[in-house]
């Protein structure tokens, strides 16, 4: 028998040391982790490192065949927890795989005692083996739907906002007031769309500053009306451009007060009004209405940018008036208002989960040239339509509606996405009348504010699950040949609901199915929940095998912190243990919506997945974590102090020691729907983490967005809203990504396009979004073919 040289080399200690460190840990969490219910692999993991680890110290060759049969349990164990999902098995092996290169090194094993040749040979085939499957994973997505959506249109009626403007023009937040968020423009193919450049930049010089709340976002879809684009900054700073050449054509600044206290400093676009010419006013005949997040909403000429002096009071109207609580910043109308005819129609965001005592969330009515209120919708009032007067002001904490509403003119019917009372994550102290309408879609007649029908997506709300963009209106043909006018609502939950926009009902089914119970104390809970069959909802509940890290070592943690939190699926209440939201307070959509192309009766989507925590606070003197601000935080996560409840609440992401989402990617996806069958057709990753990975590598994993798709006639889709700074393009049929270019700063906003003389244009706004992390700026950039 050979004797191995008696001093170890630095690799062989340094392969001792590995081993035993990594088995210290994964059997001290893999016994933590087992005690709590999870998985007994890394009990088993740590005991064979460790074994390794003394085997190694011995010069047993041994070492080679224990390590060997760990990695080839770890790769059984692996597969069969994640399939051959690259990106889910890449933290089972990332260790391991590396320090079994190290043992197989000459610099080891020449320590060893012969022979080492069989054990050497046993540990190489394994690796070999383990090298494998991870190629076999890298050429397949087990998450990925392929498919291709219809490339024509099949008997498809005529769209309802047909006609309503100009193919080349976009004059509403998703073009009509409809929001389809689709150009009938054909300009730019799939064949073409590589060949895209900008053509132009412009920079509004409207910075995020120090006393600006985090949640500083430039989230603007522009809107364009012959030969002008009118756009809002952060600081609701009007411009007015030509849209050929971006140049300035003229800015109004509204000088609002804020403050770091403001949970939002956004502006997600103005709307546009043009009086019919025989009906004219006798200034402002066409107009441009700008919400500004101290809660005015101002009416200027689209011209010059000079105010309208006969709209409330010199061209603006204050939005506090009627409200029991005037703060600033405390109510915020951050998305344009619908406009009718006759009305302008706006509702607004309040901050959410500061106190029982908030601004009320009515949505009003008033004239389109006056600024007089002609009608009030207030959801918590038991009269929702009461007037204010001065023996009555609308009632605090009424449920509100933070994004904008679709109209449909025919009908002449407002169809508002609501949310809950705040505060969000608490409910024992509301009543029947402030439950009736929230997480709802109600219809008004818009002329009037008289309630038509309304549809509540999600019961007793305890996790902020309201609806959260702007619904889309599209006519479809049914295989029967009839036309239903549908509603389709993207909610937080993944659930699309779809409606017969006439009279609400369900077009889709969406039953009502038992979710789990037991609720806080003081509070209580829905038995049931509705579950559209239109849905992007996980298809089954989380467990610790979907759990994420860098690493097997933050992974395990991130299965110790999943087995900690109470989790039971969908409406798993908020509780004191702490909860796992799922999908998240984020949700799967968000204010970007769908985009609907209404002459091939298909949408596209940008779901999300990301869970969250919610854990109550208990309010005392002797809680050291008991929410004690007396003014709001500037944010919607963190610890929140909900005042007049009898909990605060701590919200943020489920993420990992380092940092990193614990549930395994994907988190963004692109989709496309056939809406003839409601069914989901294609499905991909989308978004790499180059601007959020300590390197700048472009794996794609598909990551987060916050903002919406555009889709166009001639057959491609647009995006820009992902967590790394890129807009791209798409193939619509199936989803395919077609180009790509870099953004000055993230690109949180729904692009749009319009046409100047023939030739199309691709407009960005990329100024990044402060709470999501990304980089700020100030740009807007179009794209376009070369002339």
């Amino acid at each position: 028998m050979n004797t191995p040289p008696t001093r170890p080399g630095p690799l062989l200690l340094l392969a001792i040391a590995l081993c035993a460190i990594s088995g210290l840990y994964l059997l001290g969490g893999g016994i933590w982790l087992a005690v709590l219910g999870g998985s007994i692999y890394y009990v088993l993991a740590g005991v064979a490192l460790l074994g390794t680890a003394w085997l190694l110290f011995m010069r047993a060759q041994a070492a080679l065949g224990l390590y060997a049969l760990l990695l080839a349990g770890t790769m059984i164990w692996a597969v069969r927890e994640a399939g051959f999902d690259f990106w889910a098995l890449a933290p089972r092996g990332d260790i391991l795989v590396p320090i079994g290169i190290l043992l197989l090194l000459p610099g080891v094993t020449r320590h060893l005692r012969a022979p080492v040749g069989a054990p050497r040979l046993v540990l190489g085939a394994v690796i070999a083996a383990a090298v494998a499957v991870v190629g076999i994973a890298l050429t397949q997505d087990p998450q990925d739907i392929a498919g291709s959506l219809p490339a024509v249109a099949q008997n498809a009626p005529t769209p309802g906002d047909a006609g309503q403007m100009p193919d080349e023009d976009w004059q509403a937040y998703g073009r009509t007031e409809f929001g389809d968020r689709f150009s009938p423009l054909k300009q730019i193919t799939p064949a073409n769309v590589g060949k895209l450049k900008v053509a132009w930049t412009f920079r509004t010089g409207d910075m995020r500053g120090p006393g600006d709340p985090g949640e500083t976002t430039d989230e603007v879809t522009p809107i364009k009306i012959r030969d002008t684009i009118y756009l809002c900054s952060p600081h609701q700073i009007l411009f007015a451009l030509d849209a050929a050449t971006g140049k300035q054509r003229w800015k109004f600044d509204p000088q609002i007060v804020h403050n770091p206290t403001f949970q939002h400093l956004t502006c997600r676009g103005v709307s546009y009004h043009e009086a019919p010419a025989d009906a004219a006013p006798a200034e402002c005949a066409q107009r441009i209405f700008l919400p500004t997040n101290d809660g005015r909403l101002f009416a200027l000429d689209a011209h010059s940018g000079a105010r309208c002096h006969g709209f409330g009071t010199d061209g603006e109207i204050d939005l506090k008036d009627g409200m029991t609580v005037k703060t600033a910043g405390f109510y915020e109308p951050t998305s344009p208002p619908v406009v009718t005819d006759n009305m302008v129609i706006v509702s607004g965001a309040v901050t959410d989960n500061y106190s029982t005592h908030e601004p009320s969330g009515v949505t009003r009515g008033f004239d389109v040239n006056t600024g007089e209120l002609k009608w009030a919708f207030d959801p918590g009032n038991p009269d929702p339509n009461e007037m204010p007067s001065e023996h009555h002001h609308f009632v605090p904490n009424s449920p509100n509606s933070w994004i904008t509403s679709s109209y449909d003119a025919h009908l002449d019917l407002i169809y508002i996405p609501m949310g809950v009372q705040t505060p969000d994550i608490w409910g024992g102290n509301r009543n029947a009348d402030s439950e009736r309408y929230a997480s709802s879609i109600v219809a008004l007649n818009a002329s009037t504010g008289k309630l038509v029908w309304s549809y509540q997506t999600v019961h007793h709300d305890l996790w902020d699950m309201d609806i959260p963009a702007q619904p889309s209106l599209v006519d479809i043909r049914m295989p029967d040949g009839l036309v239903v006018p549908t509603l389709y609502a993207p909610a937080k939950t993944g659930n699309i609901f779809v409606l017969d926009r006439r009279d609400g009902k369900l077009v889709v089914p969406a039953p009502e199915r038992a979710v789990p119970q037991g609720a806080a104390p003081g509070d209580h809970l829905s038995a049931t929940q509705p579950f559209s069959q239109l849905t992007f909802r996980p298809k089954k509940n989380l467990t610790d095998a979907d759990m994420w890290g860098g690493t097997m070592f933050d992974q395990l943690i991130c299965r110790v912190m999943f087995h900690q939190l109470r989790y039971d699926g969908p409406f798993t209440p908020p509780s004191l243990q702490g909860t796992l939201v799922f999908p998240g307070n984020l949700g799967m959509f968000e204010w970007g919506g769908l985009a609907v192309d209404p002459v091939r009766q298909i949408a596209i989507a940008n779901p999300i997945a990301i869970p969250f925590v919610s854990t109550l606070i208990p309010r005392g003197p002797n809680n050291p974590a008991t929410p004690d601000k007396s003014q709001p935080s500037g944010s919607e996560s963190g610890v929140q102090p909900q005042f007049g409840a009898p909990y605060g609440v701590d919200l943020h992401a489920f993420l990992s020691p380092l940092g990193l989402p614990c549930k395994q990617p994907a988190w963004g996806y692109m989709s496309g729907i056939d809406l003839r069958t409601n069914k989901i057709v294609w499905k991909h990753r989308n978004g790499t983490i180059r601007d959020s990975a300590p390197l700048p590598i472009p794996f794609r994993m598909g990551v987060p967005s916050l903002g919406g798709p555009l889709t166009t006639a001639g057959g491609v889709a647009f995006l820009t809203s992902t967590l790394d700074y890129y807009i791209r393009a798409y193939d619509v049929t199936t989803g395919q990504q077609l180009w790509q270019d870099r953004l000055p700063a993230g690109g949180q906003s729904t692009p749009m396009t319009y046409a100047v003389n023939g030739r199309q244009f691709i407009v960005t706004a990329d100024g990044g979004h402060g709470s999501f992390g990304t980089k700020m700026g100030d740009y807007v950039v179009a794209y376009s073919l070369p002339e």
